[in-house]
């Protein structure tokens, strides 16, 4: 079945479309859907490349889907790349830009990096709040004893 068919079919309705308000955006939450908007251009079901970013046990897992593979074999339809946790956000552009210049969804880069960035930014710990500094006649009250 060609992607348009699928999109055709699933734009309706599915089960992953999330509403807001009447007259608002329609987002997604489907798997392999970067941005989480509902568009063909994003959407994880309807296209037959697609890139998935995912946390997984503190590790995120870029995987890409191989279109010449049976529609039987599920796990070698898959190649999965990981990224450290510590390891940032430039081991991260270098898997989407190898996917990219491999001409694997080229258009899809920068999604890729933002979604790859901010599931980083979720893993790190905030910081703790720093010491409240006296000002005024508490500072000197405090100096003076």
């Amino acid at each position: 079945m060609s992607s348009d068919l699928q999109w055709l079919l699933l734009r309706k309705s599915n089960s992953y479309m999330v509403k807001g308000l009447p007259e608002g955006p329609i987002f997604s939450k489907e798997p392999g859907n970067l941005l989480n908007i509902h568009s063909h251009k994003y959407s994880g079901l309807a296209n037959a490349k697609t890139i998935d970013v995912s946390d997984v046990n503190g590790k995120i897992t870029i995987t890409t889907y191989k279109t010449k593979v049976s529609p039987r074999a599920v796990a070698p339809a898959r190649s999965t790349f990981s990224v450290r946790s510590r390891s940032g956000t430039r081991r991260a552009l270098g898997i989407a830009s190898s996917t990219a210049k491999r001409g694997y969804r080229p258009d899809l880069r920068k999604a890729t990096l933002a979604r790859t960035a901010a599931l980083l930014s979720a893993q790190k710990e905030p910081k703790g709040a720093p010491p409240k500094k006296l000002r005024g006649k508490k500072a000197t009250k405090g100096f003076a004893v």
